[in-house]
């Protein structure tokens, strides 16, 4: 199949779905066709000025093909037949109705951008719209003259508490500037700054509503500020509504409920048919059969007996107690008691702790098919503490030339919610939500004429989460790796030979100690889910230093044959490996946006390795990378050895370069279609005798950067995404110079099909 004639395909799909747009658009009306904003404003941009329209066309990919609308347009208008009643059910059930031009909506539509560029401070602004009919079609033109803004002179605070006009007068953290325009948004941002601050020094029953703002404006547009407190809280009587809200609260008791439909304002002590547990000013009040313990609650709650009320505080325990496996909902409320003090009833939903999944699995890998199951046990309070115990199992089978390949393992991993440290004290490991994971595997494999292999693991790992960042810390990872037997026909034909076929170090038993970190952050807003946003993930791993360190303080004498120290017989991995990913989403509506990604990594083997074990090395094309490329026949640089787009297990390198631009657009219902363009490659950093063509060089690493682009279907169920892509090749750096790009790629060897959960970045 010719690439032109896969294109003209989608281009004729596209063309019919928006072939007869005013089909079902009733006599006398019109069908909004478009919407255009333009404003001469420089602070507002139409872009904003759009989230304010009451009144948008049908959904439209690439701002040209409305599918939606084209699919519900398919729907035959005659419906005598059973066929076609059926048809035209079908079609409008999974298509989208004809918007129908509505003048009131657009009217709404004139006053909401008028309010909204007010707010910002151009209060003379003029918002105005015109309608413009082609035959049964209505475009919409808005137009905003700004005028001159208002802007700020002066501001000062008049607030009659020292606290309150400390946090509202503190310069570094305010919103408001001078010189900036009199924007309502950033004035409500700011007193809610204030009132939040004030709130986290216990004051209870403050809120952002009793501070307002007095402006005096000027001739030139010029506005003098001075936040305040309303008119009523002025006076300084101490019976006064002042009194109260300027009140400062502490936490005398933190009580739970778990499961329970017990009176909160009953005394504890009518609670006869529950269980009453305390730990200093903690309570837990439970049925007999306790679903979870005090201490996992405690150490996931950060409202504190003896300490200020906070509103940061009550945030973050609802967060941590969302996150234990045992609880499903969690609501806390708050009672005023004597002496200034409130008491925390925090109700707990408890929720189901065991589930058991199984997992069947087709497999084809070099042309062997085969099966595979996975088995895995989940109990998220294995000790009523919320610890969480997952164990899981695998067997993979597959039929290769009269012998059954074998793959079986199984991996347990234990979960505590809290820091499990030798070190820190009570408090300290109270105050940070985290958790410790301990996990161990083992896994065998038998490939037929080839190798059987042995590889145990085991490892603790630290998780923690503050604000957006969320960081993972790896202190202790050991993995063992043993060759049981490798057959001498596979030693002949790939490691015997010169030079080898395989790396034949990825054939040695090799034992890794590491430890490495891994962080991420993203500053989505799910308050403003189409503004654009960005996303990182960022890693470091580092492995064998302790063991070289100790072998040169104990004075250990290298092996013999290869200079290199061991580990109980066993040569160990020495290297240090790096990555740093960033995607940014550019969002144009709730059907349309752009997503950017960039990828790089680097790793570097030195000490007591030559090179970085294969399953820790890069590997570029699949579903997630370079998508013209199969997985792993990519790369290094221009190294190839098979040309026919089977996988190559030498097709690994040290550095990482992933660069990607997708456009998604919604189709329709559940389906999601994009078009992509990817470029990188991998390379070594050493010039290995096995992968000829693969080290970096500066001068030349730009020419061996591969192109693809394709276009992908996604359906999205809600709770994962299923995907599907297929990648062309547009530059091949292996091939020769005048066969590099790719005008008219072939099906056979320029084409790739990936299946995946989830999108590619």
């Amino acid at each position: 199949m010719k690439l032109s004639v896969f294109s003209s395909f989608i281009v004729l799909v596209l063309l019919l779905a928006a072939c007869n747009a005013t089909k079902f658009v009733p006599e006398g009306e019109l069908l909004l066709d478009k919407v255009h904003v333009k404003t001469d404003t420089r602070d507002i941009s139409p872009s904003q000025l759009k989230e304010y329209l009451r009144q948008t066309p049908n959904a439209a990919v690439a701002g040209a093909f409305r599918m939606q609308l084209g699919l519900y347009n398919w729907a035959p208008r005659d419906t005598t037949s059973w066929l076609k009643r059926v048809l035209n059910k079908t079609f409008k059930r999974i298509g989208d109705p004809p918007v129908i031009y509505n003048s009131s909506l657009t009217s709404l539509s004139v006053r909401q951008m008028q309010l909204y560029v007010q707010n910002k401070g151009y209060m003379n602004a003029k918002v105005e719209s015109s309608v413009i009919t082609k035959g049964r079609k209505a475009i919409v033109n808005y137009t905003v003259k700004g005028n001159k803004p208002f802007t700020l002179k002066d501001y000062a605070t008049n607030l009659q508490n020292a606290s309150l006009t400390e946090i509202a007068a503190d310069t570094s953290k305010s919103l408001i500037r001078s010189r900036m325009l009199f924007d309502a948004d950033v004035l409500s941002a700011e007193r809610d700054r204030v009132a939040t601050q004030f709130r986290q020094l216990g004051h209870y029953n403050f809120s952002k509503d009793y501070l307002t703002y007095s402006a005096d404006s000027t001739a030139d547009k010029k506005v003098n500020l001075t936040l305040q407190l309303r008119d009523y809280l002025k006076s300084n009587n101490n019976d006064s509504v002042n009194a109260i809200i300027f009140k400062k609260f502490t936490i005398r008791k933190v009580i739970f409920y778990t499961n329970t439909d017990a009176n909160l304002t009953a005394d504890l002590a009518n609670t006869e048919e529950l269980d009453t547990v305390q730990f200093r000013n903690f309570v837990l009040v439970t049925p007999k059969k306790r679903i979870i313990n005090l201490d996992a609650l405690v150490q996931n709650t950060f409202i504190n007996p003896q300490s200020l009320y906070s509103d940061e505080a009550v945030a973050r325990t609802y967060q941590a107690l969302n996150t234990l496996g045992p609880i499903k909902y969690v609501n806390i409320s708050f009672k005023e008691s004597a002496d200034n003090s409130l008491d925390c009833y925090i109700i707990i939903t408890p929720s189901n702790a065991i589930s058991i999944t199984n997992e069947m699995e087709g497999t084809y890998t070099d042309g062997y098919w085969g099966v595979a199951d996975n088995l895995s046990f989940t109990h998220r309070n294995v000790f009523r503490g919320a610890e969480s115990l997952s164990v899981q199992g695998r067997l993979a089978l597959e039929w290769q030339k009269g012998v059954l390949a074998q793959e079986w393992g199984a991996q347990v991993g234990l979960k505590f919610p809290k820091f499990m440290l030798p070190f820190g004290g009570y408090e300290f490991k109270r105050n940070i939500h985290a958790s410790t994971e301990f996990t161990t595997a083992f896994s065998s494999q038998f490939r037929p004429d080839e190798f059987k292999t042995t590889s145990v693991g085991a490892g603790v790992k630290y998780g923690w989460l503050r604000g957006k960042y969320r960081h993972s810390l790896d202190l202790l990872d050991l993995s063992f790796v043993r060759f049981d037997t490798i057959y001498q026909s596979f030693k002949d034909m790939y490691l015997n030979t010169s030079p080898p076929v395989f790396n034949p170090y990825n054939y040695q038993d090799h034992f890794i100690m590491r430890s490495g970190y891994t962080g991420s952050y993203s500053n989505f807003n799910a308050n403003r889910p189409m503004k654009n946003y960005s996303s990182m993930r960022y890693s470091f791993e580092a492995a064998g230093n302790m063991l070289y360190a100790m072998n040169h303080l104990l004075g250990t004498v290298p092996n013999s044959s290869d200079s290199s120290y061991r580990f109980f017989g066993i040569r160990y991995s020495q290297y240090i490996k790096a990555e740093y990913n960033i995607t940014r989403h550019q969002i144009f509506d709730k059907d349309n946006r752009f997503v950017y990604h960039l990828g790089v990594g680097v790793g570097m083997p030195y000490g007591n390795a030559d090179v970085i074990p294969y399953e820790k090395r890069f590997y570029s094309g699949g579903a997630n990378s370079i998508r013209g490329w199969s997985e792993s026949t990519l790369g290094p640089g221009v190294y190839q050895r098979i040309s026919n787009n089977r996988r190559d297990y030498n097709q690994v390198g040290d550095i990482k370069l992933d660069m990607s631009m997708e456009y998604r657009a919604k189709l329709f219902r559940i389906l999601e279609g994009a078009l992509f363009l990817d470029a990188g490659n991998i390379w070594t950093i050493k010039n290995y005798e096995t992968q000829k063509g693969g080290t970096f060089k500066f001068d030349t690493f730009m020419k061996q950067i591969a192109i693809a682009y394709g276009v992908g279907l996604r359906c999205d169920f809600s709770f994962f995404i299923f995907r599907m892509d297929m990648g062309v090749k547009l530059f091949d750096p292996v091939r020769p110079r005048i066969d590099q790009w790719r005008v008219n790629p072939t099906f056979k060897d320029d084409f790739a099909f990936h299946f995946a959960i989830g999108y590619p970045f």
